[in-house]
Parts: structure tokens; C-alpha cells; sequence
């Protein structure tokens, strides 16, 4: 604790001598300001330094120890101080705004400090047990021998941030913290899986962790002494260090699970009422309680599948909405083949509809990103229990592409008319354009460039499933009943993620409301509704995001008239970085008012 206070006493004194002593300005320091802070934050995790493209601390784990937590929290009281010696009034409007937000922020997470423990940190939708391969495969980019090392010396060090994991586990359960039972056998599972293979048995079979560092090592075009010398290392410490920390793992979780019950909400956890709340204001941005989110869900459930039935008659089904549920969900026309050749047609028509979108981007957007984007299937050894699908945003200096991730596990819950509202949420226009474009933001702070809000993030990705309707795509009528299902499932969201944490749901309710009001099948249901059990809150914002980016946009609309230009909307809305729901609607209220302010002026 003490070399940790130094640490950052040494820091803060090197950094601030540096960027300041040029500084005249009111605004140049604010801007200083808030490049130490995030630079600050940035240089206590080697994994988000990884992230960023960077390849300082190249051969670390982040440390995730209680001691470090509480460096955090010095950290942040210590970051909030400085931030309130600034003149905000000096500042220039954008300034003014990076200042509310990095305030914003920082108290987010001094306040978090109290509920650090009041989550699952290894669960079946992220933890370290999968998440550490992953890192390793998709972030850790080999262009040298020593970044070679590096990997390697990563492998050495899995066996301390196991253990500290382990630690971390055990302190939550003596809080009587700990995940309901259905979660075990995932984590298990895939645990078990990344130690399958060579160089950990006798199989044929090559462990993605082998088989991925040998082909970036082999893509190097090394000596043979020096490709004999790292494969060789990196095989001693895959079956030395990171098998034996597997297995402590593997054992600790075994106990967990013999310890855990059926109660799903966080209710259960101490204080859990006052934590749902937390999570949900944290969450949404909003200062809506779960009652009011609850009653949003059912309004918008009926809403949505009144539109479901006008497309029902559309294609002339004879049935009620019930019965056409059960008619997308078990014909086979909606479905690819479950074969290698069903996944690879998938990813290609995928591929297609982006690049058809990609070309119509200049109607809505001014400004374009530079990322590249790739489309791939979630990994085999985490396919089972990851969510349908996912996006990884690109490193800032262009060394690593956007990648849309889709699980083809099981081609049942990947269908057809499902396709184009998915790849527009996670691809474009949706969280490439939005994440990618923020990132390439130059003028923004990096904490602005880089952070995010979640119930922005995610309702700008319901948002994006939308807009390609007035533009002419869901040209199929199914293709638009798979915009709607998609909608609809964020709206049963809004019911299920509350019933359960607030109003104490079980497991099998909120399945059963989802099923009885969604066309999911029973199994994609179950797999939903174990994701929110996991992730209290995060469900909740995407539909509360969406509305909020309708309403402003229907707002400015209304307000604008035929000055209205839905292309500076949209680069208006993106070009300030992720913001919360109360800041973003502040925003575009002075965006109306500017453009009233041009066009009388005109």
C-alpha cells in the first residue's frame, strides 16, 4: 500500500511538471488535465494499455488484488480535488462539458467503491477464466521476438492473477456473495476446455492457445534457434503455469458451486435493494426507479407486437401471433444449415449486407470512420456460453480492425430474418460507427474518446437496427419482422431484468414471460434471462437508450422543420463521444436551439 502511494505521488509529480510548464491558458490546462487523468488511469492496467494498441508493460496482467482497488479509489478522491481547483466558468463550452463529465465520473466511481464486491467475476458472459485466452488471442499482437516474450511472459504470470481471481471469489462468498447455481457449470466447462489439447494432453487436438501463438511466432519468419527457443518456453509455461493455475481454479469454483442456491436476483445480496438501484441509475444514466422501467417494458411489449401483426397480414399468415412465434421459429427456410458449410454462407451473407450498408453510410453521416471492420465467428472454446453476438472496438493507432463477433454454436439461434437488424446494431451503422468514430474523435479528451456509457453505447446500437428502414432495407417483410423480434426483445428486457432483480422473479417466470411474449425459442430464452441473472441492470439499456435517441431525433424534427437534416443529427449525436441520457438530451437541446438561432439569422 505504501509503495502504491509512492508510486503514484512519483507519477502525478513527473507527469504534471511536464504537460503544465508550457501551459498559459485556462483551456490548455483543462485539456492537460484531463489527458494526466486518464493517462493516470491507463498506467495502472497493462490489459487496457494492450487495448489501446500501446506495448508498454507488454509481458503484465493487470493486478485485480483489494490493495489495488483501494489504489483506484485514492486515486480517483485524489483526481476529483485537482479537477475542482479548475475555473470551470474560464473554460470554453466544449471544456466545460469534458469537465462535467470527468466530474460525473469520477464520482460514479468513488461511489461504486461501496459495491466493488456486488458482482459475479467469473460467470457464463465474461470473467478471467475465459477472458484470459481471449485476451491473449485477440489483443495481444505479435510483430517481433520480443513481443514474443512478452506473450510468454504473460503465460508465466496467469499462475498470480489466478490466484488473486481465486481470492477474490472466496472473499465474496464469505460476504455471502455468490452466483446462483445454473452458472457453474458454465464456467467450469469452459475452464476445463482451455486446458484440453496439446501441449496439455496427448490429444490430437491443438489448444487455441498453442495453436495461436505458434502462428503469429511462425509469422514471424524467425531463425530456427530463436522459433525452437519461444515455442518451446511458451509450451513449458502453458503446461507448468498455466494448467496447474486452471486447476486451482477449476477446484475453487467446484466449491463455490457446492455453496450456491437457486436465488437468482441480487435482492438476495446484502443491501441488494439499494444495489439494484445503484446499478440501474449507474446503468440507464436516468434517475428512473424499477417500477417505472417495469412499466416502460409492458407499454413497449404491447406496442411492438401490435406492429408484429400488421406484418403477419403483410405476408398473409393465418394464424394469431402466437402461432406465427411458432411458425419463424420452426420452419426450416428461416435457418442456415447447423454445417461448416451453413456458418461460412452466414459470415458471407453477413459480410454482404454490411458492405450494402456501407455504401448508403453518406446518407446519414457526414463524417465516416477510418477503422477497418471485419465480421468473425466467436471462438470454439468460449462459443457456449458467449451471447449471440458481440463487438470489439479497434486499437486507435489501426493496428487492430472493429470485429463484429456472431456465435454460429448453434445455427438455431442465428436466423435468417434476424440478420440484417443484427449486423446494423453491431457493425454499421451501429457500434462500429459509434465506437470507432469516438475513437478517431482527435479533439475529444482520451477519456471521452475511449470511455463510455452503457445505456448510450447500447441505444445506439437498438437506435441503428432502425434507421435502414426509412432508407429502404427490410425489404423482406420477415427481414422486418427480425427488426421488430430484435426491438421486441429489448422491450421484454425492460420487464424481465427488473421482475427479476426487483420484484423477485425466479429463473423459470421471467423464461416463461419470454417466451409467451417473444418468438424465442425456450433455450435462447433461458440463455437471455441467465445473462441478465448475471448482469443486473445492463439489460435495461438499450431499450431506454433507443427511446431516448428517437425522441431527440422526433424532437428536433418537430422543432426544426424542413431545417432539419438528419446527417448532422447523427454526426451531432456521435461527435461528442458517449454521453449519459441526461447530458446527451441537454446537448441536443442546444443543438435545436443553435440551428433556430442560424436559420433566423439566415
Amino acid at each position: 500500500m505504501i509503495r502504491a502511494k509512492f508510486f503514484i505521488a512519483f507519477f502525478l509529480l513527473f507527469v504534471t511538471t511536464e504537460t503544465f510548464a508550457a501551459d498559459t491558458d485556462a483551456d490548455a490546462k483543462a485539456r492537460a488535465l484531463f489527458e494526466l487523468f486518464f493517462e493516470e488511469s491507463v498506467s495502472l492496467s497493462p490489459m487496457w494499455q494492450t487495448d489501446l494498441g500501446r506495448k508498454t508493460n507488454y509481458d503484465k496482467w493487470d493486478d485485480i488484488s483489494p490493495e489495488r482497488s483501494e489504489l483506484y479509489l485514492q486515486l480517483n478522491k485524489d483526481q476529483l480535488a485537482r479537477l475542482k481547483k479548475l475555473d470551470k466558468n474560464s473554460l470554453n463550452p466544449d471544456n466545460q462539458l469534458s469537465y462535467e463529465l470527468q466530474k460525473f465520473e469520477l464520482k460514479k466511481d468513488i461511489a461504486g467503491y461501496k459495491w466493488r464486491d456486488h458482482n459475479y467475476p467469473v460467470n457464463q458472459m465474461f470473467g478471467l477464466h475465459a477472458g484470459i485466452p481471449a485476451f491473449l488471442i485477440n489483443s495481444h499482437n505479435i510483430a517481433s521476438i520480443e513481443d514474443a516474450d512478452a506473450y510468454v511472459a504473460r503465460l508465466a504470470g496467469v499462475g498470480e492473477l489466478i490466484d488473486q481471481l481465486i481470492d477474490n471469489l472466496q472473499r465474496r462468498a464469505d460476504k455471502g456473495i455468490l452466483a446462483p447455481a445454473f452458472v457453474y457449470p458454465y464456467v467450469l466447462d469452459d475452464s476445463r476446455n482451455i486446458i484440453k489439447g496439446q501441449p496439455f494432453d496427448d490429444s490430437k487436438h491443438i489448444s487455441p492457445l498453442l495453436e495461436d501463438f505458434t502462428k503469429k511466432v511462425e509469422a514471424l519468419k524467425l531463425d530456427d534457434k530463436q522459433e525452437t527457443r519461444v515455442l518451446s518456453t511458451a509450451t513449458h509455461e502453458l503446461q507448468h503455469t498455466l494448467k496447474p493455475a486452471y486447476q486451482r481454479l477449476i477446484k475453487a469454483v467446484e466449491g463455490l458451486q457446492a455453496r450456491a442456491d437457486s436465488r437468482d436476483g441480487v435482492w438476495k445480496l446484502p443491501q441488494g435493494k439499494a444495489f439494484y438501484n445503484h446499478a440501474l441509475e449507474r446503468m440507464t444514466t436516468t434517475t428512473l426507479s424499477a417500477d417505472a422501467i417495469h412499466k416502460i417494458g409492458l407499454a413497449e411489449v404491447a406496442r411492438i407486437r401490435k406492429e408484429m401483426e400488421q406484418v403477419m397480414k403483410t405476408v398473409k399468415f393465418d394464424g394469431d401471433l402466437q402461432a406465427f412465434f411458432t411458425f419463424v421459429r420452426d420452419d426450416p427456410q428461416f435457418y442456415y444449415p447447423d454445417s461448416d458449410a451453413g456458418r461460412a454462407q452466414y459470415l458471407q451473407d453477413t459480410r454482404a449486407i454490411i458492405d450494402a450498408m456501407k455504401k448508403r453510410l453518406p446518407e446519414l453521416f457526414g463524417h465516416l470512420p477510418q477503422a477497418d471492420l471485419i465480421v468473425k465467428a466467436v471462438e470454439p472454446f468460449r462459443e457456449k456460453s458467449a451471447g449471440k453476438a458481440f463487438y470489439n472496438g479497434p486499437a486507435p493507432d489501426g493496428s487492430r480492425p472493429g470485429t463484429y463477433y456472431v456465435n454460429l454454436y448453434d445455427m438455431s439461434g442465428v436466423p435468417r430474418y434476424q440478420m440484417e437488424a443484427l449486423a446494423y446494431h453491431e457493425a454499421l451503422p451501429g457500434h462500429h460507427m459509434q465506437i470507432a468514430i469516438a475513437q478517431e474523435m482527435k479533439d475529444l479528451p482520451s477519456f471521452r474518446r475511449h470511455g463510455g456509457y452503457t445505456a448510450y453505447i447500447e441505444g445506439w446500437g437498438l437506435y441503428a437496427e432502425l434507421v435502414p428502414r426509412a432508407m429502404g432495407f427490410y425489404a423482406d417483410p420477415y427481414s422486418d419482422f427480425g427488426r421488430l423480434a430484435m426491438e421486441l426483445w429489448r422491450a421484454v428486457r425492460l420487464v424481465v431484468d427488473t421482475g427479476i432483480h426487483s420484484k423477485k422473479w425466479t429463473r423459470e417466470q421471467a423464461i416463461d414471460y419470454f417466451v409467451a411474449n417473444s418468438p424465442m425459442n425456450r433455450a435462447d430464452a433461458t440463455r437471455e434471462i441467465e445473462r441478465y441473472i448475471v448482469m443486473p441492470g445492463q439489460a435495461t439499456t438499450y431499450k431506454i437508450g433507443m427511446n431516448k435517441f428517437v425522441e431527440l431525433r422526433d424532437k428536433a424534427k418537430r422543432e426544426l422543420g424542413e431545417q432539419f437534416d438528419l446527417r448532422a443529427f447523427h454526426d451531432f449525436v456521435l461527435g461528442g463521444g458517449a454521453l449519459p441520457l441526461t447530458v446527451l438530451e441537454h446537448q441536443v437541446d442546444e443543438w435545436i436551439r443553435k440551428q433556430k438561432t442560424v436559420t433566423a439569422a439566415g
